[in-house]
């Protein structure tokens, strides 16, 4: 989804994952040329061909979530990152450290281990030459999703940073409080290194999430008994929600994720809904509670579903053409585990395409920016 983002400008180097089947799904969309399946600990530098203007790495959230186990960057999973930073040293050494370095992750990262991981990764940008600065982007703003995360964007101290790019001050917009105070816990001597990272805003979202649902006919809907679990197990102030879309007479579409609560000690499943016209952030088929489920009114008559592979890569902003697995929890791995397209689209237009523009000369102005994708996870 990083490369969908990118765009055909961008000429992907390497690519790498360890889960076969999204690997499978990867060299179906974009061929197996640039593709390794295996760890990413086993990659070396010499692996990576050329100099790529830009590395992207998606490292996995489990460790910082707040479903995880809480453990951070030291985690089995999320402490893959420092293979990362051994594939810039490599490349370093061997004069070809990439310009630009993404890093996407959940926002656990801003306060996992008490800000601890987030002070380490900034000190491993400064420590390796780059220049860094964080935001945080809601998805929301592009697809009908609530999916915010956080980007790491660090720029080779050796290049030349356009001022334009830069903010005297963080932007609200894009730097929560979270953010905001994790940077000012950060040691004086990384404070003073920090860039608050200056781009414009989205435009209006023209995708709503009535357009990415398939038609009634083409899907299976529940039978009464579920919808009427999940109605059961809804909150007064859920079952409220419910009974306003109903009086309101018209055909209302709303999302509904299944959570664990702790209710006087005990632990409930609670069905919770929203009409908000955006659907929760969509996550992994680990097990039921974790599948999205929709639900549609028409004045009385209540019916439930799950929402399909296909609309789950549609709120990824994948196009139609994508090309998804045929197995129904494997497309919603894919989706669960990606990064919003057009956030990536929006992220390379206005920051780090620019950021590399500035530092071309006259003479490769058409120049085809290049990158080595990097989803890393624990074997």
């Amino acid at each position: 989804m990083a490369r969908a983002g990118l765009g055909s400008e961008w000429d992907c180097l390497y690519s790498n994952d360890i889960d076969s089947k999204k690997g499978a799904s990867y060299v179906a969309n974009w061929g197996g040329a640039d593709f390794r399946l295996g760890d990413i600990a086993d990659v070396t530098a010499s692996q990576l061909s050329g100099q790529a203007d830009l590395l992207w790495a998606s490292f996995p959230c489990q460790d910082l979530s707040l479903a995880g186990s809480g453990t951070g960057l030291r985690g089995d999973k999320s402490s893959t990152v420092s293979n990362v930073w051994r594939l810039i040293r490599e490349l370093t050494l061997l004069q070809r450290r990439p310009k630009v370095i993404a890093f996407e992750n959940v926002c656990g990262l801003i306060t996992s281990r008490q800000g601890n991981d987030f002070r380490a990764l900034t000190r491993s940008f400064d420590q390796a030459g780059y220049w860094v600065g964080a935001f945080v982007v809601d998805a929301k703003h592009f697809v009908p999703q609530s999916r915010k995360r956080v980007f790491f964007i660090g720029v080779d101290k050796a290049l030349n940073v356009d001022p334009a790019l830069v903010s005297t001050k963080q932007n609200s917009k894009h730097s929560p409080k979270s953010l905001q105070d994790a940077v000012d816990r950060l040691p004086k001597h990384l404070q003073d290194k920090w860039l608050w990272w200056n781009f414009g805003a989205p435009s209006e979202r023209s995708i709503f999430l009535n357009d990415i649902l398939e038609r009634d006919s083409e899907v299976q809907w529940d039978e009464p008994n579920r919808t009427q679990k999940l109605l059961r197990q809804m909150s007064k102030t859920n079952l409220t929600k419910v009974n306003d879309a109903i009086k309101k007479n018209v055909r209302v579409i709303g999302t509904i994720f299944r959570r664990t609560r702790i209710e006087d000690g005990i632990r409930v499943v609670r069905a919770e809904v929203r009409f908000d016209g955006i659907a929760g952030c969509l996550r992994t088929p680990n097990g039921g509670s974790s599948k999205q489920t929709l639900i549609i009114i028409e004045k009385d008559h209540i019916k439930t579903r799950h929402l399909t592979g296909r609309e789950c890569v549609r709120l990824m902003g994948l196009p139609e053409n994508y090309k998804i697995p045929e197995n129904t929890n494997s497309a919603l791995y894919l989706a669960g585990d990606g990064v919003v397209v057009p956030v990536v689209r929006h992220i390379s237009e206005n920051l780090i395409q620019p950021l590399l523009d500035y530092n071309r000369d006259s003479a490769s102005e058409n120049q085809v920016s290049s990158c080595h994708l990097v989803r890393t996870y624990a074997a």
